[in-house]
């Protein structure tokens, strides 16, 4: 598969169809694969966590979450056809899970989110079988029985909502013993299938601002938002990419 990279993370560059193609594949090879969205933050993140570097880079897919990527990639003149949210990727898996009569296990979130995304997630897909939900604030300690918990309901998709860079290296981690065919970081998708959270109305999506609106909304995030213009320092004007004529290409 054809990928990117961008401040020396891979990105592959799949369209959503592509992308859910290669979900349905995983789980009819039954070996346990991780699936990452990676966006600017985390690769921010990763330049100073080899850990989180590595584990992205072997992924066996990695979606380009962010729009600001796509838009640096054609900068770059190495487009990424399209953006492949996590939460757009996770309602298509439901879409082909049902169809499929593939398992689905959701974790993350605060106490009651995955619920009541599985209860919602039902009611829009009643053949789906969602055969366990859990919240994603559990211990050390709790560990070993959460995996023995999923594990022991045979999931073929498992959808892990415990925040950036934990559910990565939790997933890769555990990878082996959870023995899920396709394991998938989705950040805070739960929170808005859930309803806990909105996303920003699709206009805003089309306008390229979907990050200001979340800051608007939620104004703790300026310090997660700084990541967009280190993301664009990397990737852009540290290699010396960005001169007058890529400038004229914007306007």
């Amino acid at each position: 598969m054809t990928f990117i990279e961008l401040a020396g993370i891979k990105i592959d560059d799949v369209t959503m169809d592509e992308a859910i193609a290669r979900l349905n594949g995983f789980i009819m090879e039954r070996s346990p694969h991780l699936i990452v969205t990676p966006n600017p933050e985390i690769i921010v993140s990763a330049q100073v966590d080899e850990e989180l570097r590595n584990i992205l880079n072997n992924s066996h897919l990695r979606l380009p979450d962010g729009i600001s990527m796509v838009v640096v990639s054609r900068i770059l003149m190495r487009p990424l056809r399209e953006r492949v949210s996590g939460v757009d990727f996770m309602q298509k898996a439901m879409a082909l899970a049902s169809a499929k009569g593939y398992r689905v296990y959701l974790l993350g979130g605060a106490k009651g989110v995955a619920n009541e995304a599985a209860r919602k997630l039902r009611l829009q897909y009643p053949e789906l079988q969602i055969v366990g939900a859990r919240d994603g604030y559990f211990s050390k300690v709790e560990e070993t029985s959460v995996v023995s918990g999923i594990r022991g309901v045979y999931p073929d998709i498992l959808f892990a909502g415990l925040g950036m860079i934990r559910q990565e290296k939790w997933l890769a981690n555990n990878l082996n013993e959870l023995n899920v065919p396709a394991c998938v970081g989705v950040g805070g998708s739960m929170d808005v299938i859930s309803g806990t959270k909105q996303r920003a109305p699709a206009w805003i999506q089309a306008l390229y601002i979907e990050w200001l609106y979340r800051l608007i909304m939620e104004p703790w995030r300026i310090k997660r938002q700084a990541a967009l213009p280190k993301f664009l320092w990397l990737t852009l004007i540290k290699h010396g990419i960005m001169r007058t004529e890529w400038l004229k290409k914007l306007f």
